[in-house]
């Protein structure tokens, strides 16, 4: 049975951030991921954490300014990269998250993209987070919703990978993003699974639950149990109707609302 963890920042929209945790414990979760936790002090998020009972897998490290899609491959960004990640790794340290998400950034008309930078830079942050253990993802981006990101496909990814050559730095693999991409999910997680770190999803379209999409959730997570695959699973997606109404669907995987407990 796959292990799943609440995404606090897109599910329990209908609360206040600091009540998500509680509430994601509430319904059965162990996890949960945070995107963008740097509103926050890590002295909040951890009395969140620790009074649920819940670990905290993942954070985004900082996208950037007016629209940006990350800084790593962003020449004249370096600074404001080395900035943010050092922020990220400090709160990964604090809340002891064991991955982050380091996005590379989109090419546009006015600023052009460093496959090279990217590879260099995030050789130099792998080796700090080594030093605490952290895994950084790299999380190839569709180019419908992220036009022009630096790498939108598993085999892109797969090639950064290689070329950065660090054992903690893996693939972030996200059913939404890669079904728009590629499909053929199943191939795919069986290809790289040696590659992958985290896995992610939300329904397509509309990014909601797995039942209102057309990938079978339900089938790739067991087929995840069947060829061995003992990470998280984290549900990214936006509740269509509230949380709690939505959740119907991970049932069989221990996560109860209270109409379901009764």
């Amino acid at each position: 049975m796959p292990s799943l963890a609440a995404n606090i920042t897109t599910m329990y929209q209908e609360l206040p951030v600091a009540e998500r945790c509680d509430a994601a414990a509430r319904h059965g979760f162990q996890a949960v991921e945070f995107l963008s936790p740097y509103d926050f002090s890590p002295k909040e998020i951890i009395h969140w954490l620790e009074t649920a009972g819940l670990k905290l897998l993942l954070i985004n490290i900082n996208p950037g300014e007016n629209g940006e899609a990350g800084t790593a491959a962003l020449p004249g960004r370096e600074a404001f990269f080395k900035q943010s990640f050092k922020q990220a790794l400090d709160y990964a340290s604090s809340l002891r998250a064991p991955m982050i998400h380091v996005l590379a950034g989109r090419e546009t008309a006015e600023q052009p993209l460093s496959r090279t930078l990217f590879i260099e830079q995030i050789r130099e942050a792998a080796d700090l987070a080594d030093r605490q253990g952290i895994t950084l993802n790299l999380e190839p981006l569709n180019s419908k919703d992220v036009p022009g990101y630096l790498h939108s496909q598993s085999v892109a990814t797969t090639d950064l990978l290689q070329a950065i050559g660090r054992d903690n730095v893996k693939m972030q693999f996200d059913f939404y993003h890669l079904q728009i991409m590629e499909g053929n999910l199943a191939a795919s997680l069986s290809r790289y699974l040696p590659l992958i770190s985290h896995v992610q999803f939300s329904s397509l379209p509309g990014r909601h639950e797995p039942q209102y999409g057309e990938v079978n959730v339900p089938h790739l997570l067991d087929y995840l149990d069947e060829i061995g695959y003992r990470g998280w699973v984290g549900c990214e997606y936006w509740p269509k109707a509230g949380t709690e109404a939505g959740l119907s669907w991970a049932a069989e995987y221990g996560i109860l609302t209270r109409a379901q407990s009764h």
